[in-house]
């Protein structure tokens, strides 16, 4: 991707654009800049991210390294008698406003988190500026405020219960009394003088010192999981992308033990297998073909989701045999792409939180072992200290002359669907990339075919004849959050309050 010169970003807040933005402005390269935005998206973000929640970045850099940083979540209760691990959460339905879906929350419900160390770990392997200046932004934010935004307000709507589940997190997001609206102002000055120590000790303390000490006494009085021993043996995972052909292209993603990136690759090999191109988009054909494969993708999910068959994807071929006899899910994500050709996929999660906020720091704590989508084998069915598989799949898509595309989502199950549907929709149907962003989707989620609005009222009644079709009167939270960069031009999801910026470097 050659930028000419240009910064580019595209994130799920303006101020975590921005922060990516001024970072560059100032002489930072992509992976700087990228940091910064993931520590102002925990204050910005508050009801998607937390330095307290875990996820991955993938680099490219200009020299033509691609990493990919694994800071997900590790299972807890290393050190814990094994009589003790009868984790204390509970349950919380969520109201999206076409379908609900429950979680479980509490002390019990939280992994290592990752965030922190994976965001030191990153800038200190490819960063430029010192790390005093990676935080300013997210310290300017926490510490004079942030107006709530309409999206924002919908999502801390959404999870009033666990926002508002302690005292603390009552003065946090229920200041006086009034929980946070659009229009209103968030603050957070734990967390801004915790980001302002934090270039002392580079996050030691929550690992290793006397935040990490505090953090398990508090566990081990709530039937908590989380140990010292947990925090201090925590360490970020570099990995090699996992690599996919798709129409000319190689597909950059999370490689296993997480499997989210898998699937991904698989559904695009079979979509490569449909001459999409040859199709009217969002025809009753398109979305026939679209339908079948995410169906068929959904029925080997679990398998490719076990970890004695993620590699395994034999039941491909029968699949793409099947499609060419028609011819005969708390997440957000940063784009950013620098003027040296260094580029940033990251895409960080606090799950939906636990409602656990660390003393003294404002960061809550993830609920990553309370989401039933990271544990197909059942809660707490692994043992202590493996890193959790996750959806969650920063990504980047390279041609003849290097990347021509940084996209990544949230959405937890719907990651692996809404990823595939834009590139094939800039892939195949060569569709600029904001409105690639902005078309309406489907999910299959196992039993129903979820479809946006958008789509012809006759396709949609093709469609039934196929599948239980539930047609949204609008598009929401719950199709994902893609934000993405495409030869240089951003786009944010408006889903996820998606912002878009583009700067030419002095």
């Amino acid at each position: 991707m050659s930028n000419s010169g240009q910064i580019t970003v595209a994130s799920g807040h303006p101020l975590t654009s921005q922060a990516a933005i001024e970072i560059m402005a100032e002489g930072g390269n992509a992976f700087d800049a990228v940091v910064a935005a993931g520590f102002t998206a925990a204050v910005a973000e508050p009801a998607l991210t937390s330095l307290g929640g875990g996820g991955f970045l993938l680099a490219a850099t200009s020299s033509g390294e691609e990493i990919m940083f694994d800071f997900f979540s590790d299972t807890p209760g290393l050190g814990l008698p094994e009589n003790d691990l009868e984790p204390h959460f509970f349950n919380v339905t969520i109201e999206f406003s076409g379908t609900a879906q429950d979680f479980k929350i509490g002390l019990g419900s939280v992994a290592v988190p990752g965030n922190l160390k994976g965001f030191i770990h990153a800038h200190t392997r490819l960063g430029g500026l010192p790390l005093e200046k990676i935080v300013q932004p997210a310290i300017r934010a926490a510490r004079n405020g942030v107006v709530v935004n309409l999206r924002q307000a919908h999502f801390l709507e959404l999870l009033y219960p666990i926002m508002t589940l302690s005292d603390t997190g009552k003065k946090l997001y229920e200041p006086g009394g009034k929980y946070l609206k659009e229009g209103m102002t968030y603050f957070n000055h734990d967390l801004a003088d915790f980001l302002e120590k934090l270039p002392l000790n580079n996050g030691d303390d929550f690992y290793t010192g006397k935040i990490a000490s505090e953090i398990a006494s508090e566990m081990r009085s709530g039937n908590g999981l989380l140990s010292e021993k947990d925090l201090a043996s925590y360490r970020v995972k570099e990995r090699r992308p996992l690599a996919i052909e798709y129409r000319g292209h190689r597909f950059l993603t999370n490689p296993p033990p997480s499997f989210g990136g898998t699937l991904i690759g698989a559904t695009l090999q079979l979509m490569e297998t449909a001459p999409l191109s040859e199709m009217a988009w969002g025809s009753s054909e398109h979305l026939k073909v679209l339908g079948k494969v995410l169906e068929e993708i959904d029925k080997h999910r679990d398998s490719v989701a076990s970890a004695a068959d993620r590699n395994n994807l034999e039941w491909l071929s029968s699949a793409s045999r099947e499609i060419r006899r028609m011819f005969s899910r708390g997440t957000t994500h940063i784009s950013v792409s620098d003027s040296m050709g260094n580029h940033a996929a990251m895409t960080t999660s606090n799950g939906e939180g636990s409602g656990y906020i660390v003393p003294g720091t404002g960061i809550m704590l993830n609920n990553m072992m309370g989401e039933d989508d990271l544990h197909p084998d059942g809660f707490h069915s692994s043992p202590s200290g493996l890193r959790v598989a996750s959806m969650m799949s920063p990504s980047m898509l390279v041609g003849e002359k290097g990347v021509e595309m940084v996209i990544g989502s949230g959405g937890s199950k719907r990651i692996r669907t809404a990823i595939p549907q834009v590139i094939s929709n800039v892939v195949d149907f060569g569709i600029a990339i904001e409105q690639a962003v902005e078309l309406p989707r489907i999910h299959w989620d196992g039993e129903t075919m979820q479809v946006e609005p958008g789509y012809e009222e006759a396709v949609i009644e093709e469609l039934k004849n196929i599948w239980p079709v539930n047609a949204w009167s609008n598009k929401g939270v719950y199709f994902g959050g893609v934000h993405a960069i495409y030869n240089g031009e951003p786009a944010g999801d408006p889903r996820r309050g998606g912002t878009a910026l583009k700067k030419t470097a002095t």
